[in-house]
């Protein structure tokens, strides 16, 4: 079985879709499946192509074992939706052609929407090379972009809307990231068959008991620091003022410090909080490599997951959430909806404060610092519910189940 995966995001860029759709690949590829994988320069979150990939309009190389076709995409560091638009149609259009003349036949191309725009150039060359496409939603844009704000324009909205019903219907299978995100879709588009593909942790590589906690010492944090983690994207869903303010409350607890890893929009405004509240239990960090990334979570106490408070997200489940549990750290979930039912009801995986009530946030906060021995199994929980639920080898293997029996 020959599977194209068509992505605007991959490594060596960090985030949740890159370091998914890469384990996922390195995993099909092991059960036998010919996995190659059609992608844009990398440049993400800073809008900068990296170093090594500069001035180039086709790059192949091998990471892990999986072959990787890159083709040019046109970046730029800015909010307008137009620039925003040229970054996605550009990899739209130089995609298609690296699709159709550099990778060759495939039997299935697994399209990862957003931006949903990439369908178009997986819908065509699933035409041309008759290949069955499975479209993969990990998170209902233009819906999401509507409610937040992000796209006013009428034209664009409805335009996008068309877009995602005729891609839908054209995909031999849709999978979504979350039960809320199949949901959505199966209600809206009941004749099709949504399959929940979930996000995991690699076990093996987020491993608590061999993982030292180097990274505290070496930025100058003590041993008995209650260290409160958020690590990811700084943008407007999430919502992190609340993790300021939390901040804020209880700048006074000795020993209790935030750490904010991450890069994106909100981050200046985010720091001219701080600053403006003259914050010194809070600190930023850029984003580190996957490599260092077990050292940080061992070093911290818990993990904070904000989002806002919107009925859209209710569906949704943060990808921050697996590698937290996979190292037996407890989470502060500020998220309705499906993650609340799953990590805090039925897996029993840390507390649960109301979505930007930093109030509450501070007293849970408070909460398990004052006790370590809940921290801790909280903390023991999480990670034989994380083994049990989201193995991203189980996850893996069961997807390979389904392709297998949807190959054209």
């Amino acid at each position: 079985m020959k599977l194209l995966i068509l992505t605007q995001y991959y490594p060596p860029e960090t985030g949740a879709a890159q370091n998914r759709l890469h384990e996922l690949a390195v995993r099909l590829k092991d059960l036998g499946v010919d996995v190659s994988v059609l992608t844009a320069m990398p440049n993400y979150p800073k809008m900068k192509i990296y170093d090594g990939y500069r001035r180039k309009c086709r790059v192949k190389e091998d990471i892990d074992g999986v072959t990787v076709y890159r083709s040019w995409i046109y970046v730029r560091n800015s909010k307008s939706i137009f620039q925003r638009l040229l970054n996605y149609f550009s990899f739209v259009f130089t995609s298609f052609f690296a699709g159709c003349f550099r990778t060759g036949k495939s039997d299935l191309i697994l399209c990862e929407s957003p931006p949903l725009f990439l369908g178009i150039s997986a819908y065509l060359l699933s035409a041309i090379k008759r290949a069955g496409l499975v479209f993969n939603v990990s998170d209902l844009w233009p819906e999401s972009a509507e409610k937040l704000g992000l796209i006013k324009s009428k034209t664009l909205l409805g335009a996008s809307k068309r877009l995602e019903g005729f891609l839908y219907k054209r995909s031999i299978l849709v999978t979504g990231q979350t039960k809320g995100i199949v949901d959505n879709i199966s209600s809206r588009f009941p004749q099709k068959h949504v399959y929940w593909l979930p996000n995991g942790a690699d076990l093996s590589y987020y491993d608590p008991d061999v993982t030292q906690r180097s990274w505290r010492k070496d930025h100058g944090y003590e041993d008995d620091d209650f260290l409160v983690f958020y690590g990811g994207i700084l943008g407007h869903a999430q919502g992190l003022e609340v993790v300021i303010r939390a901040a804020d409350r209880l700048r006074n607890n000795p020993g209790i410090k935030f750490v904010l890893m991450g890069n994106g929009p909100q981050e200046r405004p985010l720091k001219e909080l701080s600053r403006s509240l003259k914050l010194e239990n809070v600190q930023y960090f850029d984003v580190v490599s996957k490599a260092e990334m077990p050292a940080v979570l061992a070093s911290m106490n818990v993990s904070v997951i904000p989002l806002k408070k919107l009925d859209l997200f209710k569906g949704a489940i943060p990808s921050k959430i697996f590698e937290s549990l996979a190292m037996k750290k407890p989470i502060l979930l500020g998220v309705e909806g499906e993650a609340k039912e799953l990590f805090i009801e039925e897996g029993k995986c840390g507390l649960a404060f109301e979505p930007e009530n930093d109030e509450d946030l501070a007293e849970k906060v408070v909460l398990l610092r004052d006790d370590p021995d809940e921290c801790k199994k909280l903390g023991d929980t999480a990670r034989s519910y994380i083994e049990m639920k989201f193995n991203r080898d189980k996850i893996a293997a069961d997807f390979f189940e389904v392709m297998s029996e949807i190959k054209p």
